[in-house]
């Protein structure tokens, strides 16, 4: 789910919160050392989750948060700031070539640069989260 979040968005509110859960809270922050990754370089995005009005000229960045029940991708365009609402269990994560996050046919692909070295612990954690909330057991090694 796509929404332009540039403006106070009401139905954004509503469906995330109801969607992957509300925000940790600010203890439960400190204590997972932030739920949000810095900015990731986007190589490319899937042609139903581009906006409108995307420029292919400008260098695209997004940033991840995470949420007790999912993950909320922001990125921007221009000076529109949109984000996409993936739960857990519709969350897949591919780390080839470049890294990858695809969801209900729609995808992200992220550059694997010197911004994707730094958010490997980040990723790691996201990846927990979801083992956790999923019950995965089996792919503890």
């Amino acid at each position: 789910m796509l929404f332009n979040t540039s403006y106070i968005n009401k139905d954004y509110d509503e469906l995330s919160n109801h969607t992957v859960g509300k925000t940790f809270s600010f203890f439960k922050k400190l204590k997972m050392s932030g739920v949000g990754s810095s900015r990731l370089i986007i190589q490319e995005l899937s042609p139903n989750l581009e906006p409108k009005n995307m420029q292919a000229i400008d260098t695209n960045y997004a940033n991840i948060e995470l949420r007790p029940k999912g993950i909320i991708i922001h990125f921007t365009n221009r000076l529109d700031r949109y984000s996409w609402i993936i739960p857990y269990y519709r969350l897949i994560i591919y780390s080839t070539q470049m890294f990858s996050i695809h969801s209900n046919g729609k995808f992200i692909h992220f550059r694997k640069n010197k911004n994707y070295q730094d958010n490997k612990k980040f990723i790691g954690r996201m990846t927990d989260l979801k083992n956790t909330f999923l019950n995965l057991d089996y792919y503890d090694a």
